[in-house]
C-alpha cells in the first residue's frame, strides 16, 4: 500500500515499455508482419537503451 504512489525508475518504465512492445509484436505477427517488424525493431532500441542504463 505505501509503494502505491512510489515512482518507477527509468529502468522499470523502459523495461514495461519493452514488454509492451514485445506483446504487440506478437498479436501483429498473425495479421501483418510488417507492423510485427516494425514494433520488434522499436522493442530492440528500448532494449539497447537498458543495457546502457547498466553501464
Amino acid at each position: 500500500m505505501f509503494g502505491l504512489f512510489k515512482k518507477k525508475s527509468e529502468k522499470e518504465q523502459l523495461t514495461e515499455k519493452y514488454k509492451k512492445l514485445l506483446e504487440e509484436a506478437y498479436k501483429l505477427s498473425h495479421t501483418n508482419r510488417r507492423a510485427a517488424d516494425e514494433k520488434s525493431a522499436e522493442a530492440e532500441t528500448v532494449l539497447k537503451q537498458i543495457e546502457a542504463l547498466k553501464e
